[in-house]
């Protein structure tokens, strides 16, 4: 039986980038991208599950709680595991690698074979715990050649929203989300109107949520069949690009802070490679 119960692919209508600034992209901390960026992957995958049961999902739920400290709202934190080690604690967990890989290959980020997902699925996998989460983005070391992919063990009435995409997505246990994470991402409760409200991530059981987590790494090849290529940052700032390395964002709303500092971003005088003189 297919693991997938339904899949769902959400295209951003618009990149909402703020004046004066008139697109986003992102740059790398990598050497071998450190004068080049790409645009953001417009569409996030919703992949409704039944890659576990309900029993271990519990026995998940309770190994990766009790691995974790997340006290108050936005606290986020990880703890490492390894498939073997979920399948030990839950006989159920027994193969999800190779579940997860033919789902995340409806998405066909890395081409339709199947195995090219399942090597993808040999790398790291973690414990995600939260009390929701105040809008950030992931860019770090190797991050922005990567997709991310979290499967929801413990989340209900929240839904995971991309401001700049213009999406706000429901997110319930069994779901299997696939997303650019360069992009400011927060959890909010699904009554907050896509806003990272603190109230509304009480203390207790019932604001809290678990997710197992991992990452897509994507060729250059690959990112240009998605249709975000790297390409030379001089492209980018003649296309108005905002850096999103280096971009903060308001924790309750996204908003993009201190925009006039990050005109320069699109600049081979400011890349994050150090040192750059060694690229050049």
């Amino acid at each position: 039986m297919s693991p997938v119960i339904d899949h769902r692919i959400m295209v951003a209508p618009a990149w909402a980038a703020p004046a004066p600034f008139r697109a986003f992209a992102v740059r790398s901390e990598e050497p071998r991208h450190a004068m080049d960026a790409r645009t953001p992957h417009d569409r996030v995958h919703l992949l409704t599950t039944a890659v576990l049961d309900a029993d271990s999902v519990a026995a998940l739920c309770t190994d990766g709680y009790a691995r974790v400290s997340i006290e108050s709202f936005s606290d986020v934190d990880y703890a490492d595991t390894s498939w073997p080690a979920l399948a030990a604690l839950a006989p159920g967990a027994a193969g999800l690698p190779e579940r997860l890989a033919d789902a995340l290959q409806r998405t066909g980020v890395l081409g339709s074979d199947v195995q090219a997902y399942r090597d993808c699925l040999l790398g790291r996998v973690d414990y995600l715990a939260c009390r929701g989460a105040g809008f950030h983005n992931d860019v770090s070391r190797h991050w922005s050649a990567c997709l991310f992919w979290v499967l929801a063990l413990d989340a209900e009435a929240v839904e995971f929203v991309m401001p700049h995409a213009g999406l706000r997505i429901a997110i319930r246990s069994g779901d299997l989300l696939l997303f650019d994470q360069t992009l400011a991402h927060g959890l909010c409760r699904t009554q907050d109107a896509g806003q990272a409200v603190a109230a509304s991530f009480e203390t207790g059981d019932s604001g809290r949520q678990l997710f197992l987590t991992g990452e897509v790494l994507l060729s250059d090849a690959q990112w240009s069949a998605l249709g975000s290529p790297w390409l030379p940052v001089e492209w980018h700032d003649q296309r108005g690009a905002l850096d999103l390395m280096v971009a903060e964002f308001d924790e309750r709303s996204g908003a993009i802070k201190q925009l006039r500092a990050l005109r320069d971003g699109m600049k081979r005088s400011t890349c994050h490679v150090d040192p750059c003189d060694k690229l050049t």
